[in-house]
């Protein structure tokens, strides 16, 4: 499978903010973004040229693209399956990203940043349902329980994560048992209970063209 293997903190500096995409370093002096906040590549002296619209829509479609970690293909296809929901479509594309296993993972906790979430349904950790399940994509619906699998409780990492669990927060339209590290979709998320730290009518306007 397609992945990207450069560093994640340049794509932090290419956008100008931080999209959190290696957990809590991003909230220590060690964070790229705050050590040099200028774009990455060679710097000029002459003044930076204003966006153009275009340039500004990409740069909100990348944001989300990086924040996902999905590559241009894979997120080509989700905006389609939003195009084709009822509704306002950059709202159903949010929707459908944070439905996204790995996020859910990240979401519950079990990991400090997506990749890392990722990488634990990757390696078949991660049970939905009381199944074994390595897609990281795969879409959770209201009800789906997302657990950890029987061999893996075993892990230091679990042992570990048992002891962190407590000091971390979970959003509204999910629940978790910290004793058991077992989380439940409650509902579906709303556009108000994400931190969307892009622009969905811009991701539209960037395809509609």
């Amino acid at each position: 499978m397609a992945r990207y293997t450069g560093a994640v903190c340049r794509l932090c500096r290419r956008s100008g903010e931080k999209l959190l995409l290696k957990g809590s370093r991003c909230f220590t002096p060690k964070c790229a973004l705050d050590k040099r906040p200028k774009p990455p590549g060679q710097q000029t002296t002459r003044r930076r040229r204003r966006f153009s619209d275009r340039a500004l829509q990409l740069r909100e479609k990348q944001k989300a693209r990086y924040t996902y970690g999905t590559l241009e293909k894979q997120f080509r296809k989700t905006f389609a399956n939003a195009e084709r929901q009822a509704g306002i479509t950059g709202e159903n594309l949010l929707i459908l990203l944070e439905r996204r296993l790995d996020n859910v993972v990240y979401r519950l906790g079990f990991a400090d940043s997506r990749a890392q979430s990722r990488q634990l349904v990757r390696h078949g950790h991660i049970v939905l349902n009381g199944r074994k399940t390595d897609i990281p994509s795969c879409l959770v619906k209201e009800g789906d329980t997302i657990g950890w699998r029987e061999a893996s409780q075993k892990s230091e990492y679990y042992k570990q994560l048992i002891q962190d669990i407590e000091a971390k927060t979970v959003l509204n339209w999910l629940s978790l048992d910290r004793q058991n590290l077992v989380g439940q979709v409650l509902t579906l998320p709303t556009p108000e209970e994400i931190d969307a730290r892009f622009d969905g009518k811009a991701i539209v306007e960037y395809y509609s063209r």
